[in-house]
């Protein structure tokens, strides 16, 4: 469910452009940008049916708060995840923002010296892994 509020980008039936920080130089394009309240909202739509959200997809949606931040200027407080049966405010507070910037940081350490940890046992996770080239733990 989207919530109210005019829909001001749209990833979803059209490619839409992808945002972009310098700062932290990273990318993103969430599924919609809604103006709620004079602040711009990231929302997330997920498939699937979850009765909290997942920490993959939180970490995702605050790179979309800071994107839009970086893009727009001004604060965002918040963003959604949508999943198939709930619907989940996210607030983009100090927490979560020191949260994301340590794992920006150690994503680009571990580019910059071509290794990652493993962090899961999923074998269907780590074949589709786009940091799997840089894994030295990866699963068969």
């Amino acid at each position: 469910m989207i919530p109210n509020g005019e829909i001001l980008y749209s990833d979803l039936n059209v490619p839409a452009k992808p945002f972009f920080s310098a700062r932290y130089r990273i990318t993103g394009k969430p599924d919609y940008v809604v103006m709620e309240d004079n602040k711009y909202i990231p929302i997330e739509l997920k498939s699937g049916f979850n009765n909290k959200p997942k920490q993959n997809h939180i970490l995702q949606l605050a790179t979309y708060c800071q994107l839009l931040e970086d893009c727009y200027g001004g604060f965002v407080p918040y963003g959604r995840l949508v999943y198939g049966n709930s619907d989940f405010v996210i607030p983009f507070d100090p927490g979560l923002r020191f949260e994301l910037e340590s794992v920006i940081s150690k994503m680009k350490k571990s580019i910059k010296y071509g290794y990652v940890e493993l962090n899961h046992n999923d074998i269907n996770r780590c074949r589709n892994c786009s940091m799997r080239k840089y894994c030295l733990d990866k699963l068969a």
